[in-house]
């Protein structure tokens, strides 16, 4: 996707997701410890599953830093935006 377009679908996203460098979503969620931190990684993982779409995530004590980009050809398609709206619908 150019970068037009990738402005374009942000747009759509709240408004923690940047695009890092027009290759990846990317979004930082904070929680109060780390078994909720691990509670979304594993919500969010489910999703990945039924969706067959897969984010990299970095846990941490209450966070978890998640990197969307579609590994096949090294970047964004809209895939990646279907998928960070519905992380988004987990907060």
């Amino acid at each position: 996707m150019t970068e037009e377009e990738n402005r374009a679908m942000i747009v759509n996203l709240e408004p923690d997701w940047e695009i890092i460098d027009n290759h990846h979503l990317q979004r930082e969620w904070k929680f109060d410890n780390f078994k909720q931190a691990l509670r979304f990684t594993n919500l969010a993982g489910e999703i990945c599953e039924e969706q067959n779409h897969h984010a990299d995530f970095e846990l941490g004590w209450g966070r978890v830093k998640v990197k969307i980009f579609t590994h096949k050809i090294d970047g964004l398609v809209e895939a990646d935006f279907i998928l960070a709206a519905k992380f988004d619908c987990l907060d």
